[in-house]
């Protein structure tokens, strides 16, 4: 038997997690718990078609973050900072990162009113998810055209669990406001196999599925490497994990799964510099991830500003406390250009 690992919810994106030891353990028998939700979100659409109502009802997000009870530091200069403040720092910017909390539900109601307040800016949006993979933007497309119920979306588009809740504030906010929104990830399968073979699983693509994964991918022994490796294992426990042969766990299993990381970040970068790059000269591309993936400006980001070094980029990255009014400043630096402190959900 080898050895299980569990992941810390701030640090990763547990989907994927998820997917990497299922299809390690059964290879051919991956149960998506998505389409459950999926079809329970249909249900509800389905009634409330029926009563009338056509769509579920978005409440309009116009509050700001402080007086919702968040608090905004920054911490490279150890203070606290308005929304207002912040808003003129990403007026400037070309890309803003958003590192959540998937299952912090302060944390989502804060990206909702961010999103709403930087729409205000009067610059072009582009919204960008790590939630959604590329492989159904043409489904995405279609829904924001009008081309397809919501039902329909749901249904094709693999949303993750706590779309309804979660998401589909943001996609609603770009659909009324004819805002592009992109589907930045890699398909989950895809980093499944990356996860348990390696890079060499991009071989194995048609020309097709190669498109749904970056064509350029770097996995560097760097800062970021030493930070995953130390965030994998510090949650190792148990035992029943998935093994290859040969296998030294959690190590190796360890270095496969930063390899699947380094995909879904290279992954994320490409879309969203192609998005931009395709956009008008000012349009501001505002992304959605798991903060693994941003803070530290490393991960994703790092990967953007590699391809675009001249960008303008900005992090933000959301920490649950238990008192975000004393929360300390300092143990926040570096990891972001801003942090919202959500007062934590038990």
């Amino acid at each position: 038997m080898g050895t299980a690992v569990t992941l810390n919810l701030r640090y990763f994106d547990w989907i994927t997690m998820r997917a990497f030891y299922s299809l390690g353990r059964h290879p051919h028998a991956l149960i998506d718990m998505r389409s459950v939700v999926v079809a329970l979100l249909a249900v509800q659409i389905a009634a409330c078609a029926s009563a009338g109502s056509g769509v579920i009802p978005v409440t309009s997000s116009a509050p700001s973050l402080e007086a919702s009870g968040y608090r905004i530091v920054s911490p490279a200069d150890g203070r606290d900072v308005t929304m207002q403040q912040m808003l003129n720092r990403l007026s400037r910017a070309d890309v803003v990162f958003f590192g959540e909390q998937h299952t912090d539900p302060e944390t989502h109601r804060a990206e909702a009113l961010t999103l709403d307040a930087i729409g205000r800016l009067g610059r072009p949006i582009i919204l960008s998810l790590e939630m959604f993979e590329r492989d159904v933007q043409p489904v995405l497309d279609d829904y924001l055209a009008g081309r397809i119920s919501e039902a329909d979306f749901l249904a094709r588009s693999r949303p993750w669990p706590n779309y309804a809740i979660d998401y589909r504030p943001l996609v609603e906010l770009a659909r009324a406001h004819h805002w592009p929104v992109v589907a930045a990830d890699v398909p989950r399968p895809l980093a499944s196999a990356v996860g348990r073979k390696g890079l060499a699983a991009l071989d194995t693509l048609t020309p097709s599925e190669r498109l749904t994964a970056a064509r350029e991918n770097a996995c560097p022994i760097d800062d970021y490497h030493a930070r995953f490796m130390d965030a994998m294992h510090a949650h190792s426990t148990g035992s029943g994990g998935a093994a290859e042969p040969g296998d030294s766990l959690p190590t190796a299993m360890a270095e496969r799964f930063y390899l699947a990381q380094c995909v879904k970040d290279e992954t994320m970068a490409e879309s969203i510099v192609m998005a931009k790059r395709a956009a008008a000269r000012d349009a501001l591309v505002v992304h959605f991830d798991g903060a693994f993936h941003s803070d530290y400006a490393q991960g994703t980001v790092a990967r953007v500003k590699r391809r675009e070094p001249s960008w303008d980029v900005v992090v933000i990255s959301a920490v649950p406390v238990a008192d975000p009014s004393v929360a300390p400043i300092a143990p926040q630096t570096g990891v972001g250009d801003f942090v919202i402190f959500t007062k934590q959900s038990h």
